[in-house]
Formats: C-alpha cells, structure tokens, sequence
C-alpha cells in the first residue's frame, strides 16, 4: 500500500502508549491499533484531526505517500 501510517513512529516521539492516546481521543484501543500497525483502508478526517490533536503534530506527520 503506498500510503503509509506513521502512527507508531509520532506515538514513540511523544512517548505516549496505545491506551492512553485511545483515552484522550474518546476511541477504541482496537481501533486504534488497526491504524498503528497499517491495517486500515481508510481513515476519516474527524479521527485524523484527533490524532493530531492529542499528538500535536501535522496530518502529514502521520501520513506518508510512497511508490510501490
């Protein structure tokens, strides 16, 4: 898949875990793992902003576009 989901490497640089990051978005632990290891297809724009939000970082901080 070329888009890429830096989730886990913008969770490190904040050092914040799974479950807390899942607290303060007001989402689902397994949710969230589904976009942290890569496996979502799709992803809205509500839930990108919130991931930004606890985050503090830039929805390309998250994203990522690469050539196959």
């Amino acid at each position: 898949m070329p888009i890429i989901v830096n989730l886990d490497v913008m969770m490190a640089k904040r050092k914040i875990g799974l479950m807390e990051l899942a607290e303060k978005m007001n989402i689902t632990p397994a949710n969230l793992s589904i976009l942290k290891n890569n496996k979502a297809k799709a992803i809205r724009f509500s839930t990108l902003e919130e991931i930004c939000k606890a985050l503090s970082c830039q929805p390309a901080d998250i994203l990522e576009w690469r050539e196959e």
